[in-house]
């Protein structure tokens, strides 16, 4: 908005005055110190009670001995107060008390209350959770508490808490402060003050309004302002909030929108502070201690004011928005641009329209809190007719709780009137029966005043809430309250005429109270007169909106009842009491040592920080990747367009501006590829020339270097390589040349990253055609997440600033150590601290003080935590409770007293690994350290201080598990690698499926040649054994799928015709068949295991240790053989899987076998140490392997085929634009046209095998021949499968004329 009130001149005398205001403000704040009450008369003392006229409250001055000494009731109970009136409206800085002189009557604790006008009292809190002052400990020492905000108010009131035990309540007081300037104006609802601006007036960059209101209706207009163009900005009270609206233009009426809103409980009859301030489109808006902060739209920044309304909108403002009601109540205090509205109002300088009066009258209405589980207040009931109405006014967080219940007449029963799922709900129990039950009314607990009334006149009983919402039924008895009326609750004992209530007590406020249309006097209750009452704050309404602020954090959302609140974190990413933890993990690096494989994560970078959560793909390669997409990274082909000097591309990343500075700022490395693809068309124009192509990056910033270049250069990845296409310049497109050619490469200057826009220029020649690539976003190491520092003395810590985690503070790291205890950290405030610490082998405790005393939260764990293994701590505090969580064990909470001190005040340093006292120091390593989101670099502190060392070595003992298959852990300075290369497995953590799809010609051989040359084995190849060595041993392994049987599995030879066979015969039974002495036949190990080619995953171990042969089949029993031939095998030649090609010394019955090939998947094959398939999909080119037929990889072999991480992907520029060479750019190459053919062309191949492999079947039906043992242990089935039977624990050898053959 702009809010223009002169030319120039009058707006350097308006700021001269609001410099000389603020001048003389700050004078008079400094002395707002002078005693108060020392002069003031007798008169301007009362009391609830007093002990006798010596000790009346006139004598309850400080430091006076007059009297008795002091004020003294007449009973000390917690319904005392003393009362002192100022005679007007005064500044209030600071209170002190005293005891009663010479006696041993003090108060221990007491409240403070002002007003205005000596109702409706409102209770100072010194924080928001605070109501209690502690007083005195003895009679004569003077305690002084110095008011963290002033009071503005006439009038004073002590309610004495606690006392001394050994005397009763005793107080003398002073009162701290200065006079108070007031210039007030009253509304009715329909009048307005109207203020019109010269037009010929400026405008200004600054404008600032503040003033003061006070009202008990809930809504009404207090500001409107409308500009020359129909914007306009409107200030609301609508249901006790302030609501701040824009107005874009003069398009339509019903235009606004709310911009921010601010308070609540705003009706309460008392003063509250109202501040605006702009600076150009930045404002300010505040509602007495809370502010938030706005950017107007562009449109409404420079926004110039014709007029403005104070109390209500003006004519033609109200045609507008007819809708809206003015205000009524009072203003005080209305200053704009350092102009006294109000008194100008009253010279007649602005117009006032309607009854506007310059006095603040104000109905008054005594309240009734109803605080605790005790509280009730008795009513009399004395009327004589026969018709019953009772009317009152509630407001109330709770849902439930009893507002009203009497005995009726003529025992015959009783009624009850509560709140029942924030309905009003009427019924009436006679003996255990409900005779009656109506209810009427919704949401009556949102804090807002609401109205219910009960009638019963000749047999009708009406139920009303709000006027509106009425229930009405008919009763064949009397309803007529026997003697009283309770309200809120009821006393539990029958000697008090109580009752026995079956439902909540009700907690929240109540007045205007009618008992057949008679106002009950709650002052006469106060005074005893008038009933009876227990627990009960009269003549105040103590509800406090503890969802404004709302402390729930991330947007979370917040409920309350009378006493606290509750957050719901339901999808905001965040968990805890407020929502102050985020539960995601900061970086992909993260989830990677948390064992979790490429996927989609959401990533949350500063944790407890502001900046949000985002989805990121993590590609868990040789690094943790994390990559951020953006709108456009296909290859985008340009052609010559005439007219068009240069095509601009901007992208859009999946993250914002926020997110992404983040992440690239807490990665190690990170980079994308641009790549620019040509046919005259030139890039750089290098060497000399104005660049025709340049890129923006984060900053905004035009760079004029190209990928795989440095910073500057004006070059592409050729030219600082020294070699493009043409020497004389710097990349191969500047050549200007009639082929296609390319620069590409990557661009990993993290501080131009990432890339904004894309200005494409040398495009508009005839002929000339390019195209252009940036990839996503890639960045890959966490700085924050590998940051440590090893101490190695007790008496050495790293210190830093001050941690400021005042009302929310959270606390994570890793540590690991031999140490039995220790001190994590330490920060100290005057009497505030936080602490955490290693107790105990299994114990850690966060300790802290925010006022209330020490308070401790303790995590006893199962295992000892010195076992030189990384541990995640993590404690968290906020206002409701305290939490700490030690790796998975189960957590502890520590919950926040309900009325205490919230504000966490430390003005230490915060010190890291020891104390500030060099005691109890932390032995061992800390990583990781975050304090509200923010890390802290130990790494950078430690190099600078004795006896810490940055960096910590040895995770592979904390992450080693995480290598799986046995895969081997690596130690890396900043984290660990798992060397795969003895495992069939691949991926990160060794536990990725090398698998492939075998057709009936596919075949993987791994030979063994001579000469024997030892290679040491690497984890970038598979192992290789020498074919001279003797096996007396061997460990296979391999998982397979497929609906063929028979089928051979896998096959090795040696150079003396022995050879290992895994097959599976015509019944789909697996058969492992040895043949390891030529003078002997083989030898077929048979398992049980059941019809193994249905199509599903089967993973198979075979070992066999001398004669020891044992053959497990996915979660069966093992089975366990034995050979009867000699147990060595000698000279390996080739490991097979698939069609064995050289088959001419093949058994017959194998080759019969091998004939068939083998369709279908096989995955992670490993013999012994040699993984023949890892070597032939991964390391074709440096491994042994000889490939025949068609072989790709495929995820066949996992089981969780179908998850949706399952497929992880290699960074490689490869993956994203393929081999581009000198040819024209491939340009979304794949079609639909093309996919339809592949598929019916895949579908008719796929057809014809199965046909063929049915034929094969029947061709070649036959009997299997060859020696067969079943396991040890079993029976054989007699069966055609097992034409002879077996004893247990024998084995048995059939003869070469008992054959059965292969299919």
């Amino acid at each position: 908005m702009d809010l223009p009130l002169g030319s120039n001149n009058r707006g350097m005398i308006t700021g001269l005055v609001l410099i000389l205001c603020l001048v003389c403000a700050a004078s008079s704040k400094e002395g707002c110190d002078s005693p108060l009450v020392s002069n003031l008369p007798q008169s301007a003392f009362r009391s609830s009670s007093q002990l006798s006229n010596s000790h009346g409250p006139g004598y309850a001055k400080l430091n006076r001995r007059d009297g008795a000494g002091g004020w003294s009731p007449l009973d000390s109970n917690k319904y005392q107060w003393l009362e002192i009136n100022l005679e007007e409206r005064t500044e209030i800085t600071a209170v002190a008390t005293q005891g009663r002189y010479g006696s041993s009557d003090w108060v221990t604790s007491y409240l403070l209350m002002f007003s205005d006008t000596g109702h409706n009292w409102r209770q100072y809190r010194q924080e928001d959770s605070i109501g209690a002052f502690s007083g005195n400990t003895n009679a004569d020492s003077v305690v002084t508490y110095k008011l963290q905000q002033p009071v503005f108010a006439q009038f004073l009131r002590v309610l004495p808490l606690d006392w001394n035990p050994n005397g009763r309540v005793g107080l003398r007081l002073e009162a701290y402060g200065c006079q108070y300037k007031s210039d007030v104006a009253s509304f009715d609802g329909t009048s307005y003050l109207l203020f019109r601006f010269d037009p010929a007036s400026g405008s200004s960059a600054k404008d600032l309004l503040t003033m003061n209101f006070k009202s008990m209706h809930h809504s009404g207009i207090l500001i409107h302002m409308e500009g020359q163009h129909g914007q306009a900005l409107t200030l609301e009270l609508l249901q006790g909030k302030l609501l701040l609206h824009l107005r874009k233009g003069r398009s339509s009426k019903g235009d606004f929108h709310t911009a921010v809103s601010l308070g609540s409980l705003l009706d309460d009859q008392h003063w509250h502070h109202i501040s605006i301030e702009r600076l150009h489109g930045h404002v300010n808006f505040t509602v007495d201690k809370n502010t938030q902060r706005l950017q107007l739209p562009e449109h409404q920044s420079h926004l110039e004011i014709n007029e403005i309304s104070f109390g209500g909108v003006s004519a033609a403002g109200a045609q507008r928005e007819p809708s809206r009601r003015n205000f009524h109540g009072c203003l005080e205090n209305l200053l704009y641009n350092g102009v006294n509205i109000i008194e100008q109002a009253r010279e007649k300088q602005v117009s006032v329209v309607g009854n506007v009066t310059f006095t603040c009258s104000e109905a008054v209405d005594v309240p009734v809190t109803f605080a605790g589980p005790q509280s009730f207040l008795q009513l009399p009931w004395a009327v004589s007719r026969d018709s019953v109405t009772v009317t009152l006014q509630f407001r109330t967080w709770n849902k439930a709780g009893l507002l009203m219940t009497f005995d009726l007449q003529h025992q015959a029963g009783a009624l009850w009137l509560y709140l029942s799922e924030a309905k009003a709900r009427l019924q009436i129990h006679k003996a255990g029966r409900v005779l009656l039950d109506i209810s009427a009314g919704s949401a009556l607990n949102d804090g807002q005043w609401h109205s219910v009334e009960l009638s019963v006149r000749r047999g009708r009983l009406v139920l009303a809430v709000d006027k509106a919402d009425a229930s009405t039924t008919t009763t064949s008895f009397p309803v007529m309250p026997a003697s009283h009326i309770f309200l809120g609750g009821c006393p539990g004992t029958e000697d008090l005429g109580g009752c026995r209530n079956p439902y909540s007590v009700f907690q929240g406020c109540m007045r205007l109270i009618h008992l057949d249309t008679s106002l009950v006097d709650l002052i006469k209750v106060q005074q005893m007169l008038i009933g009876n009452f227990s627990d009960l704050h009269i003549d105040l309404c103590g509800i406090m909106d503890r969802c404004s602020p709302s402390h729930c954090e991330h947007g979370g959302r917040c409920t309350q009842s009378w006493s606290t609140f509750h957050c719901n974190c339901s999808n905001t990413g965040y968990s805890g009491a407020t929502c102050h933890s985020s539960i995601y993990e900061p970086s992909c690096e993260a989830y990677k040592h948390l064992g979790n494989t490429s996927g989609y994560y959401h990533v949350d970078v500063d944790g407890s920080g502001p900046i949000k959560p985002q989805l990121i793909y993590c590609n868990m390669s040789d690094k943790a990747w994390m990559v951020i997409q953006h709108n456009n990274t296909e290859l985008t082909k340009l052609k010559a367009s005439s007219g068009t000097n240069q095509h601009l591309a901007y992208f859009n990343y999946s993250a914002d501006a926020q997110q992404l500075a983040a992440i690239i700022s807490q990665a190690e490395h990170c980079e994308q590829e641009l790549s620019y693809h040509c046919k005259n068309s030139r890039l750089l124009n290098t060497p000399d020339g104005a660049p025709f192509t340049w890129w923006v990056g984060r900053s905004g910033e035009a760079h004029t270097y190209w990928g795989g270049a440095v910073p500057g250069s004006q070059q592409c990845a050729c030219g600082l390589q020294e070699d493009c296409v043409e020497p004389e310049h710097f990349c191969n497109c500047d050549g200007d040349l009639d082929d296609w050619t390319n620069d590409s490469g990557v661009i990993s200057h993290k501080e131009h990253l990432p890339i904004r826009l894309l200005a494409v220029g040398d495009i508009s020649r005839p002929g000339s055609e390019a195209a252009y690539r940036v990839g996503p976003l890639q960045c890959n190491g966490d700085n924050d997440f590998w940051n440590a520092a090893y101490f190695s003395k007790e008496t050495s810590y790293l210190h830093f600033p001050t941690f400021h985690g005042e009302l929310s503070a959270d606390i994570s790291f890793l540590f690991k150590t031999t140490s039995s205890s220790g001190v994590f950290l330490e920060n100290l405030g005057i009497k505030d601290f936080i602490r955490i610490e290693l107790n105990s082998p299994t114990e850690v405790v966060f300790s802290f003080d925010v006022g209330n005393g020490p308070l401790e939260v303790q995590v006893v764990t199962p295992e000892p935590l010195n076992d030189d293994r990384w541990h995640r701590v993590k404690a968290e505090r906020n206002i409701k409770e305290a939490s700490l969580r030690v790796d998975n064990f189960p957590g502890a909470i520590q919950k926040a007293p309900t009325d205490g001190h919230i504000h966490l005040q430390l003005n230490s340093q915060l010190f890291v690994g020891g104390t500030a006292s060099r005691q109890k120091g932390f032995l061992g390593c800390i990583r990781s350290l975050k304090l509200n989101g923010k890390n802290l670099n130990l790494e950078a502190r430690a190099t600078v201080t004795p006896g810490v060392r940055p960096g910590c070595p040895g995770h592979c003992s904390s992450y080693g598990a995480l290598c799986q298959n046995q895969g081997r852990c690596v130690e890396r300075h900043n984290g660990f690698d798992c060397d795969c290369g003895s495992s069939p497995f691949s991926g990160t953590f060794c536990h990725k499926d090398v698998s492939a799809y075998f057709r009936p010609g596919t075949s993987v051989s791994y030979t063994f040649k001579e000469p024997y040359e030892l290679n040491r084995n690497a984890s970038s190849q598979s192992s290789s054994i020498y074919s001279d060595l003797t096996l007396k041993g061997e460990n296979v392994s391999l998982s397979f799928r497929t609906s063929q049987a028979p089928a051979l599995l896998l096959y090795v030879s040696s150079y003396y015709r022995e050879y290992l066979a895994i097959l599976l015969n015509r019944n789909g039974q697996l058969d492992v068949k040895y043949k390891l002495q030529n003078n002997r036949d083989a030898e077929v190990f048979r398992s049980n295991a059941k019809n193994l080619a249905n199509g599903q995953l089967h993973r198979v171990s075979i070992r066999r240790v001398s004669e020891s042969l044992s053959i497990q089949i996915d979660q069966h029993a093992r089975e366990d053989f034995n050979l009867t031939s000699d147990v060595d095998f000698n000279a390996i030649k080739a490991v097979v899987i698939g069609k064995v090609h050289e088959s001419e010394e093949m058994d017959p019955e194998i080759a019969r076998l091998n004939s068939l090939g083998f369709t279908g998947c096989l995955s992670v094959v490993q013999f012994n140490s040699v993984a023949p398939l890892k070597a032939a999909l991964l390391y074709p080119d440096t491994s042994p392997v000889v490939v025949t037929g068609s072989l790709t990889e495929s995820n066949c072999g996992s089981s969780s085929s179908s998850s949706p991480y399952a497929a992880e992907t290699t960074h490689s520029l490869s993956d994203h634009f393929g081999t581009v060479g000198t040819g024209e750019p491939v340009v979304n190459a794949i079609s639909s046209d093309s996919a339809l053919i592949g598929g019916v062309i895949a579908v008719v191949i796929f057809v014809i095998l199965a046909a063929l492999a049915v034929m094969a079947r029947f061709l070649y039906r036959r009997k299997e021949t060859c020696p067969t043992q079943e396991p040890k242990g079993t029976k054989a089935e007699d069966s055609p499968e097992t034409p002879f039977n077996t004893e247990p624990n024998s084995q048995s050898i059939i003869n070469d004329t008992q054959k059965e053959y292969f299919i």
